[in-house]
């Protein structure tokens, strides 16, 4: 990111702006900072789900703010895994129907997941690698999952196709500290075994030494609410 400027706007008008920030590939950035900061927004651009009044964004040698919509949606379905804070998983389809989703926008992560040994193995891989047991794989819908079953499934959703870019907005704030520890275990493995490039965010500094990297927002943006 280089002079990114993005405003929120509405009743809480809020600005963040991001002189410069890199990413390396291969890191484990752990993306920390008070609430309000601005982790959110930051993890918003940095997807392209919104888009900067000024400045670049540039990933994997693309400057995603100069993309039209259905641009950045089709770049971000090819590039990018996203683990979602509330999961996002669509209540009532079956846990491998959510995990193969994203390859219905994809064609190269599908054809990634194809080379695997088929679509709906390399989901049941994925799912067993994370934890998940084989009853619940086979014959669960969303809805039926307990909340730690869900958080595996939206993290296999994420990796499905190897994509570059992992994004996780507080994967684990749902777990005990355990659970929490396993679960970055199974997933750390598996974006290693891709080659991929983690973003999280986490109110949880206990977790930080698994990291690579460690980034606290306030560091590297100036915030500001207006009115």
């Amino acid at each position: 990111m280089s002079g990114v400027s993005f405003a929120w706007p509405g009743r809480n008008p809020f600005d963040l702006v991001i002189e410069n920030f890199a990413l390396k590939r291969g890191e484990r950035l752990f993306l920390v900072g008070p609430s309000g900061s601005g982790k959110s927004t930051f993890l918003s651009l940095l997807a392209g789900i919104v888009t900067p009044q000024k400045g670049v964004i540039e990933v994997l040698g693309a400057d995603i703010a100069k993309l039209n919509g259905a641009a950045r949606d089709r770049f971000r379905a090819e590039h990018y895994g996203i683990i979602f804070q509330m999961f996002n998983l669509l209540p009532y389809g079956s846990v491998i129907d959510n995990v193969l989703l994203p390859l219905s926008f994809s064609r190269t992560r599908r054809a990634r997941a194809e080379a695997g040994g088929g679509v709906h193995a390399e989901a049941a891989r994925l799912l067993e690698t994370l934890g998940l047991e084989k009853a619940v794989i086979g014959n669960a819908s969303a809805a039926n999952l307990s909340v730690g079953q869900q958080q595996r499934v939206a993290a296999a959703r994420a990796l499905i196709g190897a994509p570059e870019l992992i994004i996780a907005d507080e994967p684990t704030s749902s777990l005990d500290r355990d659970r929490q520890q396993a679960f970055l275990d199974l997933l750390f493995a598996d974006i290693d075994a891709a080659g991929a490039t983690l973003v999280m965010v986490s109110h949880d500094e206990s977790l930080s030494s698994r990291f690579t990297r460690v980034v606290d927002l306030t560091d590297i943006a100036k915030t500001a609410r207006r009115g």
